[in-house]
């Protein structure tokens, strides 16, 4: 199933309404689609060097709406929509132990989760069920999908087509490292 939605996805950037359909995509992604948006920005991207930061900012921003529909399912229809979601993407029995990290982490959850390959939905459906200081959700939402989304964007732009596989292969990853540094830079602050 989700090998179709993945394909079905790539088919729409060859569409002629290919802006809208990344729009929806991101949209969807940020609380409950499990297909990222990049699958479509990508190709987009490579297709349109030129509109690169105009789709990185479609992504950006259909992302953060997206995540305020993630964050209102955690709010308001948790039991109807928020577990089953987190049940489907195996993270149900480890809600709990989520919130305990939530409450300590706050911003820097939802900054970490919307850069890397984690599940962003289930951090914006936790911090709905926490209720979760919206101002800050939005903005740290806004910072972190802007700073995944453009730097993709700039790399296909600078580099084109060769630089595709690296960033379908190893950009998670490197984000990843990235924000256990980052992490990390917060521990040792707290500990000196």
């Amino acid at each position: 199933m989700i090998r179709k939605l993945y394909d079905w996805t790539l088919s729409l950037a060859r569409s002629r309404h290919a802006l809208w359909a990344l729009a929806a995509v991101s949209f969807v992604e940020s609380s409950f689609f499990p297909i990222p948006p990049d699958v479509l920005m990508i190709p987009l991207i490579i297709a349109r060097p030129r509109d690169a930061f105009k789709i990185a900012a479609v992504a950006t921003i259909a992302s953060v709406l997206g995540a305020l529909l993630g964050y209102y399912i955690g709010y308001g229809l948790f039991d109807v929509l928020g577990q089953p979601i987190l049940d489907f993407y195996g993270k149900g029995s480890e809600f709990e132990a989520l919130k305990t990290q939530f409450d300590t982490w706050g911003v820097l959850a939802v900054l970490i989760a919307g850069v890397t390959p984690l599940p962003f939905k289930v951090v914006t459906i936790a911090s709905g069920v926490l209720h979760f200081a919206l101002v800050p959700f939005v903005l740290s939402a806004i910072a972190a999908r802007a700073l995944r989304f453009f730097i993709v964007a700039a790399l296909l732009w600078k580099f084109g087509a060769p630089i595709r596989d690296f960033i379908e292969k190893r950009l998670g990853l490197m984000f990843t490292l990235f924000c256990v540094i980052l992490v990390g830079g917060f521990v040792m602050v707290k500990f000196l």
